[in-house]
């Protein structure tokens, strides 16, 4: 069978912008994440009163905020994965969801972590749980260095749930796991959709549908 999760929210409350953050401060790009920062932070609380979409907002931070990354070759990428994941995501992580994807993976099921972070996280989460299928937003590269933009759309809404079903070709996919109703058309796709903690507007969906809401 085939198993897909989603991570933000999901497998962990931590946040990606802010360990990569962290991240660039520590690695010589302090005052032009410092800039950055101090440009959003209204946008942000204007999203976080519910004035303008926290998802959309969010999203655009996450394309916006590639540009830093402009310069870092693969190795650096995946190094700033591994801090991310090992400082700021695995010690937040929701432990009674990753049981049950292990759960499902002991018992030879296909377990696939899509997430619309950076491919250098989740692929550095997805080996930290023993997934080897990883979909994520690329970052582009240009001569062996990020160009600083995100190569393509970011895997986020209808977007990821196509990415997840060119992976799957013609196989099935049984279970999902989402917390966001940006979540919602990769659920749409399985036999057991799962809203974990999900927001109001996935909450309603699952509550109108019959979808398993986990709470952690």
């Amino acid at each position: 069978m085939n198993i897909a999760s989603d991570l933000e929210g999901t497998l962990t409350t931590g946040r990606t912008w802010k360990g990569v953050g962290s991240f660039l401060q520590m690695n010589g790009r302090k005052r032009a994440y410092q800039a950055f920062l101090a440009l959003r932070l209204p946008g942000s609380a204007l999203a976080g009163i519910g004035i303008i979409d926290k998802q959309v907002y969010g999203n655009q931070w996450i394309v916006d905020m590639a540009r830093l990354l402009a310069g870092f070759d693969a190795a650096q990428l995946d190094r700033m994965g591994e801090w991310v994941i090992e400082n700021v995501m695995w010690p937040q992580r929701r432990q009674k969801v990753l049981d049950e994807l292990e759960d499902h993976r002991r018992a030879g099921n296909r377990v696939i972590l899509t997430s619309g972070t950076y491919l250098p996280v989740a692929r550095a989460f997805a080996r930290r749980i023993g997934i080897q299928d990883v979909i994520g937003s690329d970052l582009s590269m240009a001569t062996g260095s990020a160009s600083g933009r995100v190569d393509g759309s970011l895997n986020v809404m209808t977007v990821k749930a196509e990415r997840l079903r060119a992976l799957l070709g013609a196989e099935p996919l049984h279970s999902a796991y989402g917390d966001t109703a940006s979540d919602a058309p990769m659920l749409e796709m399985c036999e057991k959709p799962v809203a974990v903690c999900p927001d109001r507007r996935l909450r309603q969906t699952a509550l109108a549908r019959g979808w398993r809401i986990f709470e952690v």
